[in-house]
């Protein structure tokens, strides 16, 4: 018999960017998990592609437009997750602006540049926190999985506002854990190394993705999203219902802390 404390079978979850990459990963395995599954993505139609794909798989999928930068669109996805399925049990802040950064320094990232980056990797997560809080609230509890990068570790440079922002992830999610503890309602971090997206192979490089940097892990191998959905899955269950204002890095043991 399965542990109870593991079983995610009808919870509801909301999965920011699950339309493209590695939040697409996130949404197979919550559906494999027996989720009923949000795909809110600013690119409607490949979450709807998406959704279409884990309807076709025997699982419950909607795909709702959201742009996470917009208070309105927050809003508005809340809405329509309840007016579908009644409750939000899961919220994972998968979306941010990265791949399609350029590597540069930082003299020469445009002001811009830099909002936009804050806007959608930071004030994003602040805002779909902040949506679906009054359902996670009235209904008893809920789990918040907040991505950050293990960026934040290394200090890698050459995208200085993505490092910032996703370092501002952590701060933020160990200060909400403490605002929404009372609720019954957890906010935890996952902080992926360099993985082998879809989006991440796109953008690279060969140069860039190099052997040299698996050599420099523990488990000596590439990381892929797969390697990802553990940790997250864990932070959705019960059975991490004692666990709040963490950050869970997932590497291959590169940066241990």
């Amino acid at each position: 018999m399965a542990y109870q404390s593991f079983t995610l079978d009808q919870r509801v979850v909301i999965i920011t960017g699950g339309g493209r990459g590695i939040g697409k990963v996130y949404a197979r395995a919550c559906v494999a998990a027996g989720m009923r599954v949000v795909i809110a993505d600013i690119h409607a139609e490949e979450a709807e592609v998406v959704a279409q794909e884990l309807r076709e798989s025997g699982g419950e999928a909607i795909a709702v437009a959201t742009d996470i930068s917009k208070e309105e669109s927050t809003l508005a996805l809340a809405e329509a997750v309840l007016k579908a399925y009644g409750r939000i049990d899961g919220l994972v802040n998968n979306a941010s602006l990265m791949s399609s950064l350029p590597r540069r320094s930082w003299m020469e990232i445009p002001l811009e540049e830099w909002d936009r980056v804050m806007a959608v990797d930071l004030c994003g997560l602040f805002l779909t926190c902040r949506a679906v809080y009054p359902a996670m609230k009235a209904q008893g509890g809920g789990k918040i999985v907040n991505v950050s990068s293990s960026r934040v570790l290394e200090g890698t440079p050459n995208r200085l506002h993505y490092t910032s922002a996703k370092a501002g992830v952590i701060g933020f999610s160990r200060a909400l854990a403490r605002e929404v503890g009372d609720d019954a309602i957890n906010v935890n971090v996952v902080m992926p190394g360099l993985t082998l997206s879809e989006t991440q192979l796109a953008t690279s490089s060969n140069s860039y993705l190099t052997d040299s940097y698996n050599q420099q892990r523990a488990i000596k191998r590439p990381q892929v999203p797969e390697d990802l959905v553990g940790a997250v899955l864990f932070l959705l269950s019960s059975a991490s219902d004692f666990i709040t204002g963490q950050t869970i890095n997932v590497d291959g043991g590169k940066s241990m802390h």
